[in-house]
């Protein structure tokens, strides 16, 4: 993607102007990427946070006064990032995979059942649809379907780091690995389609839509394909599609990258301000003003300039106008709690097992679609679809040790789906959510909340708000703004990195470039390359005297 900027008038450095090769505006975990792979290259690098703390999205928070468990406060599962990235910068980290994919609760002809998918399906995943569906027509469709996908992703993970193919190039390594008709599914037509087609229960084709969805403000049959781009990014991760869990929680990942980072050289200023960018301020250099702990306002001097906050913000801090741009608009609401005990079901499923994957509430491919229309009529959907995970049925490490002693104590996290500003307070989307869930259990999730210090429930929710409040994420969009395909979509993008703006000096490396979305570290990865890249360039012709 590319930032359309207007030309100014070059002006000259200010003097006194402190210089470094990189700054690194934002301090989540991409820029934090971007700033060890730099440091690790000899660049003098300085990364500017607005909050007091590293890592944007991806920390952990203890939010229960007196209850000593530290969640993941927004990130809370990883599947895209490479390998390639922890091994490179060393990254001391551990995801563990889930031993259940997904379990959805379903009332049928008055009687409560569900549906389990194992991580790897076997013989109760088989027995699972069977007796949902009547027959063993769904659980083939799903393995062709997902085979498919799998070919897919094996096909497009290994392009995310390096230079961008065009699409005709890309679709022919996802054709010779044999997913072409996978390639039709997710590039040409709405997903919907192809999975109306392969699937006809619709709990069933619901559960495959939520990887469509989530955080994403649209409908599986939307022409635009937003839906499927949103997607391909929930199946390509590292060439198996699995979300795992990071052990000790979101933030051991960002400790692990802020390590790397430092170890390396880089320079990091948390509760500082950055309040402009002057991308030309002479001898090809780029200003960054910044308001110290003092309110003093700070300027460094730099070669490049690395975005790691949303385009918008950039846009902002280069004082460019925006005017008739479109705004990101995330849809999500996240619940972070903490329970005494699980509850029981109504279906008989065990808890340990129905909550270990992703619990699908009211998810169903109608529902979905009916959801949708809802947020757009501006009200809250009723049901209103959601997803529940257990971090603590995978990792119990991010429990204190008086937690640990009780072995019934567990966390959840709910993400709900279509949730558009103006359709509810918060506490009627709490509301909405918590009734959603409770229609599925044999005791009402209030009875099994751990409480505060204070006799408060365990129960935190965040919203689209609370994000542009909290984190600065325009619109509260998870992904900064809408997803984009994972190649060149014009002839001058191709061999580029995804992270271009216009302009020469300032790059994106947060989840708004080309490949962005998701923790995964690849637009911090790709920026680093993209001013490595420029700085060896420089070097030649320098060495050419050209």
């Amino acid at each position: 993607m590319t930032v359309a900027l207007p030309e100014r008038p070059a002006r000259t450095p200010r003097p006194g102007a402190s210089r470094h090769d990189v700054v690194v505006v934002g301090g989540g975990h991409n820029a934090l990427v971007a700033a060890a792979y730099l440091a690790r290259a000899g660049l003098h690098v300085t990364l500017l946070e607005r909050l007091d703390t590293v890592g944007g999205a991806a920390v952990s928070a203890s939010p229960f006064a007196g209850q000593d468990a530290r969640l993941s406060r927004y990130s809370y599962l990883v599947s895209l990032l490479p390998y390639t990235i922890v091994r490179n910068l060393e990254l001391v980290i551990e995801l563990r995979s889930r031993p259940v994919s997904s379990y959805t609760p379903v009332r049928r002809a008055g009687a409560d059942t569900g549906l389990l998918v194992e991580r790897r399906p076997g013989a109760a995943t088989e027995d699972s649809f069977r007796r949902l569906t009547g027959g063993d027509a769904e659980y083939k469709a799903w393995n062709r379907f997902y085979e498919q996908l799998s070919r897919l992703a094996r096909a497009i993970s290994p392009t995310l780091l390096n230079p961008l193919l065009g699409r005709g190039q890309l679709e022919a390594l996802v054709r010779e690995e044999g997913a072409g008709q996978a390639w039709e599914w997710v590039f040409e037509q709405p997903i919907g389609a192809a999975v109306e087609q392969f699937f006809g229960d619709d709990t069933v084709r619901g559960v495959v839509l939520t990887d469509a969805l989530i955080g994403t403000d649209s409908w599986a049959g939307d022409a635009g394909l937003k839906q499927n781009r949103c997607f391909l990014y929930h199946v390509m991760g590292n060439g198996s599609g699995e979300w795992r869990v990071p052990i000790g929680g979101m933030g051991s990942v960002t400790e692990a990258l802020y390590r790397s980072a430092v170890d390396a050289g880089a320079r990091i200023l948390t509760g500082v301000e950055v309040t402009h960018i002057e991308p030309d301020a002479g001898g090809g250099r780029a200003e960054v003003t910044y308001r110290d702990h003092n309110g003093t306002e700070q300027v460094i001097q730099s070669g490049y300039v690395l975005a790691g906050v949303a385009p918008a913000v950039l846009t902002r801090l280069l004082g460019r106008g925006s005017a008739g741009a479109p705004q990101p608009q995330g849809t999500q609401m996240k619940i972070n709690m903490l329970l005494d005990h699980l509850p029981r079901l109504k279906s008989g499923a065990d808890p340990h097992v129905a909550f270990a994957g992703t619990f699908h509430i009211d998810e169903g491919a109608a529902q979905l679609r009916q959801a949708y229309q809802d947020s757009h009529a501006g009200k809250l959907p009723d049901p209103l679809p959601s997803e529940v995970y257990c971090h603590t049925l995978t990792d119990r490490s991010i429990l204190g040790k008086d937690l640990l002693k009780r072995p019934d104590v567990q966390t959840l996290t709910l993400f709900s789906l279509h949730t558009l500003p103006g359709g509810a307070t918060k506490d009627e989307m709490v509301r909405s959510a918590v009734a959603g869930l409770d229609a599925y259990l044999e005791e009402p999730l209030a009875d099994c909340l751990a409480l505060d210090a204070e006799g408060k429930p365990c129960l935190e929710a965040k919203t689209t708000e609370d994000l542009q409040d909290e984190l600065a994420m325009p619109g509260g969009h998870i992904f900064h703004r809408d997803l984009s395909w994972p190649y060149a979509e014009r002839a001058d993008q191709v061999g580029k990195w995804g992270v271009e703006t216009g302009i020469d000096n300032v790059l994106i490396c947060g989840a708004g470039a080309r490949r962005g979305g998701g923790v995964s570290g690849i637009p911090g990865h790709n920026a680093a390359r993209a001013v490595l890249d420029r700085v060896a360039d420089a070097g030649r012709r320098r060495s050419s005297g050209i």
